[in-house]
């Protein structure tokens, strides 16, 4: 049996704990700088590996307290953080999804 995984689809794969520490795939689609701040936009994968429709996850990058390279990522509570981060986002794939409202 081959395996017919492309390499470039793995490379864009982030995968973080949810907060009963379940590890959860998400396609990386990009990062969003709004007010001096990043914001990443997440593509939840589904574990038959498809992309599922639907909502994308943004989430806002800090860094670490040490000194290590590490990021971590926080949830936006602020609706209208959100709304600007996913509009900038809309703007810059226009061409490349099909966004729903």
């Amino acid at each position: 049996m081959e395996d017919n995984i492309g390499g470039e689809d793995l490379d864009n794969i982030i995968k973080l704990n949810d907060e009963d520490g379940n590890e959860v795939e998400f396609e990386f689609l990009d990062l969003v700088e709004l007010d001096g701040e990043e914001y990443v936009v997440l593509l939840p994968v589904t574990e038959e590996g498809d992309e599922e429709e639907g909502e994308v996850v943004i989430l806002k990058v800090e860094d670490s307290d040490d000194d290590s390279d590490e990021e971590s990522y926080v949830s936006i509570d602020d609706e209208e953080v959100l709304n600007k981060v996913f509009e900038i986002f809309k703007e810059k794939f226009k061409d490349d999804f099909d966004f729903v409202d």
